[in-house]
């Protein structure tokens, strides 16, 4: 399938890693040149790598989009080096699992600055540049959005107010001319969750494979997800082979959310 993505101009955050680098890299593979963003300078200079080996151009911004002027700082730097933006995907943020009465109020507060109120900050710095090209905008949310989990209170709080802010932004783009959608990844092949296998392990005293296998049967889905599976979604999400495709909620899961 065609995508017609070559040449198209593309903001990631989180891509240093994990779904933000497996999305940015299958951008490239479509034919997109790229400004990345994330904390781990090494992790970046590898994605960085991948994406020059499908010869297409990639810059690079180490900013900390907690920082309140930083989103505008970052779409200054992708209107300086590129000119336009035709694809925003707001990726980056994790949140803290824990005991509901164990987390602060500063664990709520990091939980919300990334993955929620620096979405909206570079929604509101990147709309403009998304309105002149026709531009497309994909926000990466979590399946905890749509089946709250207890022990995972403050993710599944920001992961549905993800949704709710593509939502109302996609009732905007339908007059500004942009496409806006939401995915809700469920497990995924990243370093994040080798941790929470690795934590697991060590509890139960079970292998890596034991872990995976009951969980899948547990979350019950059919196998846990790679970040290709997100990159594929997302390419096809922002070509004009998606054109009718408008502000959804796409649960990504292999068969895990059982609601309709």
């Amino acid at each position: 399938m065609r995508l017609g993505l070559n040449g198209k101009i593309a903001l990631v955050t989180g891509s240093s890693r994990g779904i933000g680098r497996g999305v940015a890299i299958g951008l490239a593979a479509e034919g997109c040149d790229l400004m990345l963003t994330g904390r781990d300078e090494a992790a970046l200079a590898q994605t960085r790598a991948a994406i020059e080996g499908f010869g297409r151009r990639v810059e690079i911004s180490r900013l900390d989009l907690r920082e309140p002027d930083a989103s505008a700082r970052l779409v200054a730097d992708v209107q300086a080096a590129y000119g336009r933006l035709d694809i925003l995907v707001n990726n980056a943020g994790s949140a803290r699992r824990g005991d509901f009465l164990s987390l602060s109020d500063a664990d709520w507060e990091e939980g919300y600055a990334l993955k929620f109120f620096a979405h909206v900050r570079l929604t509101r710095a990147a709309w403009p540049l998304l309105v002149a090209g026709k531009g497309a905008m994909i926000a990466i949310g979590g399946t905890s959005g749509r089946m709250p989990l207890a022990e995972f209170t403050i993710g599944s709080s920001v992961n549905a107010a993800v949704a709710a802010f593509g939502k109302a932004m996609a009732d905007r783009g339908k007059s500004d001319g942009v496409r806006v959608n939401t995915i809700h990844p469920s497990y995924v092949e990243t370093e994040r969750l080798q941790k929470r296998i690795a934590a697991y392990m060590q509890q139960s005293g079970k292998s890596d494979a034991a872990v995976r296998a009951e969980w899948t049967v547990e979350m019950g889905f059919t196998r846990i997800g790679q970040p290709e599976d997100v990159a594929d979604l997302v390419c096809f999400l922002c070509s004009d082979r998606a054109s009718w495709v408008h502000g959804v909620t796409i649960d990504l899961d292999g068969g895990e959310v059982k609601a309709i």
